[in-house]
Parts: C-alpha cells; structure tokens; sequence
C-alpha cells in the first residue's frame, strides 16, 4: 500500500447526496471560482428550497445545483461589497451579513476557503477538532482503526477538521451552533 500524504494549508473533501440536481461532474463538489487573483473553494451540506438567486457578472452556475448557485451568489455579492482584496475579519463581517439569507431556504452547512482562511457555517450541525503537537492516536468511529497523528504531522503542525459528525471516538469535538460562522486560519479558531 502506497501513501501520498496530502500537505495543504486547507484541504476541502465532500461526500455529495444528491437532493438537487443530477449526478453529473459539473455539480460535483466542491466548487471552485476565482476572486480577487485567488482561488475560492466551496461545499455545502444542506437543502435550499426555492432558492433562485439573481445572479448577473462573472459567477454564474455550470451546474444545476442548489449549493453551487449559493456559492456564485456569496461570490458576486463579496466582489461588490469589497472593491479589492479585503481582510479576514471583513470578509467574515459581510459572511456575516450574507449568509442569513441563503440559509433562511433551508439547511445551509458549508464550508469556504479562499486558500487563507477556511470560514464553517453550521445551518443544522457542524463540528471540529484542532489537533497540534503533541500528536496522539485516535480511533476511527465507523471502522476499528486508530490513526498515530505523530507518524504524519510535524511538530509544527496544527490542523483543524470540520466535519457534520464526529469522526473519531476518543478525541474531544466541539459542536459549531447553528447560525454561527467560525473561521479558521493556519489550524486555529478566530
């Protein structure tokens, strides 16, 4: 068995269910648009009923997806709310102002990185870990496996995971309440 460690300031993965839209490569998750010169990634757990933003400019659905139309419309009212490239803290503030009116459709769950900050917004159910040095092991709760995080981080290391349900049995979760937005940046909570 090979191993091809993944080494990244932020790593978004996501398991689609597929309430809207069809199972297709172009409403696969997650989403990526550019702002700003940079790179912005985006996945969403949830439902939006009768979300039929207007979207105009240069964000615009490829697919057919509630979760992707939420992401070009964040994205166009961030570009027209910041005429250059804002700060964390003000991007969080129009995040803020923002997400409440998607999430008002539905279940809104998502997660946003601009490859700086990573933001979490929990809709329904979110949590996180912040493991750093010392590393331990922690045990798998869906298979009888424990992972020896010393053997893959550095000392340096810190590195946050936010998941929709615990992971792992024997390390302590925090639940993100629902409406609240959390940022992270380098593995650490703001």
């Amino acid at each position: 068995c090979r191993h091809y460690p993944i080494k990244s300031r932020n790593v978004i993965s996501h398991i689609r269910k597929a309430t809207q839209g069809e199972v297709t490569l172009e409403n696969c998750h997650p989403f990526v648009r550019e702002l700003w010169g940079r790179y912005w990634v985006f996945a969403h757990n949830g439902d939006l009923k009768d979300y039929a933003p207007r979207l105009h400019g240069s964000f615009r659905p490829v697919g057919h997806t509630d979760s992707e139309r939420a992401f070009c419309w964040l994205m166009q009212e961030l570009a027209k709310s910041h005429a250059s490239v804002p700060s964390i803290a003000e991007l969080t503030l129009t995040l803020r102002e923002l997400v409440p009116q998607i999430a008002k459709h539905g279940t809104f769950n998502f997660l946003l990185s601009n490859g700086e900050a990573l933001w979490a917004h929990a809709s329904t159910h979110l949590c996180y870990v912040v493991r750093q040095h010392p590393f331990g092991s922690a045990t798998l709760r869906d298979e009888d496996l424990s992972v020896n995080f010393a053997e893959h981080a550095a000392p340096g290391d810190r590195v946050a995971v936010v998941v929709t349900t615990p992971l792992t049995q024997d390390e302590t979760w925090t639940s993100i309440v629902p409406g609240e937005l959390k940022v992270f940046v380098d593995g650490a909570v703001l």
